[in-house]
């Protein structure tokens, strides 16, 4: 079993918790289940879990608004870190969704350097 990070600013928020607080409680639930059968069973494929290159991986969860839910994390050691989430809007996960990811990424691990 893995634990479950998300990941903070230097100012200590934390993006992704502030964008699921945006949801309701309903697709919080949905993606919290999903998130706890990665969390228990990881490395799992398709169709929950998908690479996106990098480390980075995504949990891909179907709300009951009929939308699709996207967490983005990597594994550190035990721990599976959550760099992102948003609301897939397009067929490919967007560029910039990913620079971001992979930055976040690299902050965290040079965080933990220090």
């Amino acid at each position: 079993m893995f634990t479950v990070v998300f990941f903070k600013t230097t100012s200590d928020n934390s993006p992704v918790l502030e964008w699921l607080r945006d949801l309701s409680r309903e697709e919080r639930a949905v993606i919290g289940e999903d998130l706890r059968v990665v969390q228990y069973g990881f490395p799992l494929g398709m169709p929950l879990c998908r690479p996106l290159g990098k480390g980075l991986f995504e949990v891909r969860s179907s709300l009951p608004s009929k939308t699709e839910a996207r967490l983005i994390f990597f594994q550190d050691e035990t721990d599976l870190v959550v760099v992102e989430g948003f609301i897939k809007k397009t067929r490919t996960t967007p560029a910039g969704t990913i620079a971001l990811a992979n930055k976040r990424k690299a902050a965290y691990l040079a965080a933990k350097k220090t």
